[in-house]
């Protein structure tokens, strides 16, 4: 017999599917988005948001320092390529253990305030890391940012790939998207999931049930940097550079913007927000240099008719009709 506490943890079917259902679509995203680099922009950006989404959306910590693991994980991966000559795999893996390296230091120090003051923190401490990066020319490029790390082929097996060529570039970073969206699918269906769920609507009462809460806390925050960092491993590959903005805080505000005009504490709504953030910016940038003002009026729009974002409204409208 099941007990009540596993079924309390059984995935519904919305939950089982959301995995395929998502890879579906980002799998025919090439062929419908006005150019394959701004498709590949919206997986890498996407996978980004989701990462922040996994700290804010599910966790309940706006953290105004993301930036930091995309970026530890684009330098860590192209340090690893230009310095070292690490193939492409291996960098990538070196990209996201240092991009988790960084979130259990900026974790254990901000998981310590609340509120304001941890988004605070969690910007301060990036602004930090971005100017040691900034500092430290002879290994980041400083201003002039990383570059020479540009990966023409890569060997899986006995397979060469031509990864300069648009379409396969796509698919290889498609593969490591779906992965990371398996395995998050996978934590938030766990016990862990419903924990973090549960300090986010009452952090008082999950921790009087004996849960430790600030232990969870540094867990989320370390995943969180570990999914951004392959976000910022597969741009280093992607980009054949790492620019120095990468760090900035500029970079931690769009995956704030991206989740929320998607739908903060959804699965899909990452994505759907960083396909209407850049094509918004594809379509604006084309004829005014002043494009970020129509970004701020919808973003402001969107915050105020869809507060639970494009994705999260139409979810909740859904569960609103079957009730």
């Amino acid at each position: 017999m099941t007990s009540a506490r596993s079924e309390a943890h059984e995935p519904t079917r919305a939950q089982r599917w959301r995995v395929p259902l998502v890879a579906a679509v980002l799998a025919v995203l090439p062929w419908i988005a006005p150019s394959q680099a701004l498709a590949v922009n919206i997986l890498i950006y996407g996978l980004y948001a989701t990462g922040f989404n996994l700290l804010f959306g599910y966790m309940g910590l706006l953290s105004f320092g993301h930036a930091a693991f995309l970026g530890a994980g684009a330098y860590g991966a192209g340090i690893a390529l230009a310095r070292f000559g690490v193939g492409w795999f291996g960098a990538i893996a070196i990209g996201v253990a240092a991009s988790g390296l960084l979130a259990v230091l900026i974790g254990a120090l901000s998981i310590r305030s609340r509120g304001i003051y941890f988004s605070m923190v969690t910007l301060a401490l990036a602004q930090l890391v971005y100017y040691v990066a900034f500092q430290a020319e002879s290994w980041t490029g400083g201003e002039n940012g990383l570059r020479g790390l540009t990966v023409s082929s890569l060997r899986i097996g006995p397979l060469s790939l031509n990864f300069l060529d648009p379409t396969i570039k796509y698919y290889v970073i498609f593969g490591f998207v779906t992965a990371a969206l398996w395995a998050i699918s996978r934590l938030l269906n766990s016990p862990f999931g419903a924990t973090i769920e549960a300090i986010r609507e009452n952090e008082g009462r999950a921790q009087a049930c004996g849960y430790d809460v600030r232990r969870m806390k540094l867990m989320a925050f370390t995943l969180s940097g570990l999914v951004c960092g392959l976000a910022g491993a597969l741009d280093a590959l992607h980009l054949s550079i790492v620019p120095i903005d990468t760090l900035y805080y500029q970079t931690s505000g769009l995956a704030v913007m991206m989740a929320l005009l998607g739908g903060a504490g959804t699965f899909l709504g990452p994505f759907v927000g960083a396909a209407i953030f850049l094509l918004i910016e594809d379509s604006f940038s084309l004829w005014t240099s002043h494009w970020q003002l129509f970004v701020g009026a919808i973003f402001i729009l969107a915050v105020l008719f869809l507060p639970r974002g494009a994705w999260g409204t139409l979810v909740a409208w859904r569960a609103d009709r079957r009730a």
